[in-house]
């Protein structure tokens, strides 16, 4: 196996969703963070209800943030970005165009791989510049000595395993997409004492 089976995935994520690009990562928080750095984002809101790692993402990368009281329902977006949060939307031909669309592949998803998510893009540039900063800043499937090295990159990248599972469930994850996922499902963050301080 081969990270060839990596791009086969990406390939066929991003038909499903209809997007002209995918870049697959090793989870949805990561691929958050990649489209926060690559989008250069320096202040953001996220809703008060969503998953805890979305705000200590904004911590991490010394994003000036706040929440709002949001009631999202499938997903939402990442204030003063073009970045969605769509770690539990699973829906065919369901990628909004000019935007990095942020999936998760988590256990409890309709596409249950265990971990691993993916940027949903449209410009060949961004899905390159994503895929060197997904993967030690390496690029195709060249050593990564042999190649001259131009990008920073962060270790973010699906391994080749966990592709195949992706290829291998996909035909058949419509059948587990029964929920649909609000910011009911999720408490307020904003009362959290880690928040609060």
């Amino acid at each position: 196996m081969t990270f060839d089976t990596v791009t086969q995935f990406e390939q066929q994520i991003a038909s499903y969703y209809n997007s002209p690009y995918a870049i697959a990562t090793d989870c949805c928080t990561h691929a958050v963070e990649l489209a926060l750095r690559h989008t250069k984002v320096y202040a953001a809101t996220c809703p008060a209800h969503t998953y805890i790692s979305i705000p200590f993402t904004f911590k991490k990368l010394g994003i000036r943030w706040s929440f709002e009281q949001n009631k999202w329902s499938d997903y939402y977006q990442i204030g003063n970005s073009n970045i969605i949060d769509a770690a539990v939307y699973f829906k065919e031909g369901g990628y909004i165009p000019d935007t990095f669309m942020c999936l998760s592949f988590q256990f409890k998803k309709p596409l249950s791989l265990g971990r691993g998510g993916a940027i949903l893009c449209d410009r060949e540039e961004d899905y390159i510049a994503l895929k060197k900063m997904s993967y030690d800043g390496r690029y195709g499937n060249e050593a990564w000595a042999d190649q001259d090295i131009d990008t920073i990159g962060y270790h973010y990248y699906m391994t080749p395993e966990t592709a195949q599972m992706g290829i291998d469930k996909l035909p058949t994850a419509h059948l587990r997409a029964t929920k649909q996922w609000s910011w009911q499902d999720y408490p307020d963050l904003s009362t959290k004492r880690v928040f609060c301080a």
